[in-house]
């Protein structure tokens, strides 16, 4: 059986401050920052809304997808969360 790992994008409201991150359990992952178990960015900043992500059967792959990403301009990041999800609503996992 392969492992799935996810990259997800995470704001505060839309068009709001972003997150990006990597797991190999996006339910825990997100609950964790939901309620606020992580200190740090997205504590500090009230990051807690899933609005992205992305599935991939190999974490190399994931964390490469992950680096890209935080490379990219932020108008970049908001074309891809508002294709995947226009109204940047807060994503069921």
């Amino acid at each position: 059986m392969v492992k799935q790992s996810y990259i997800y994008i995470m704001a505060n409201r839309p068009n709001g401050t972003l997150y990006i991150g990597v797991t190999s359990n996006l339910v825990r992952r997100v609950y964790d920052h939901k309620a606020g178990l992580n200190d740090g960015f997205t504590k500090k900043y009230s990051i807690n809304q899933l609005i992205y992500y992305e599935v991939f059967d190999d974490i190399y792959n994931a964390i490469s997808r992950e680096k890209q990403l935080k490379n990219w301009k932020r108008e970049w990041k908001i074309g891809l969360i508002e294709k995947f999800n226009p109204r940047w609503e807060d994503l069921e996992i």
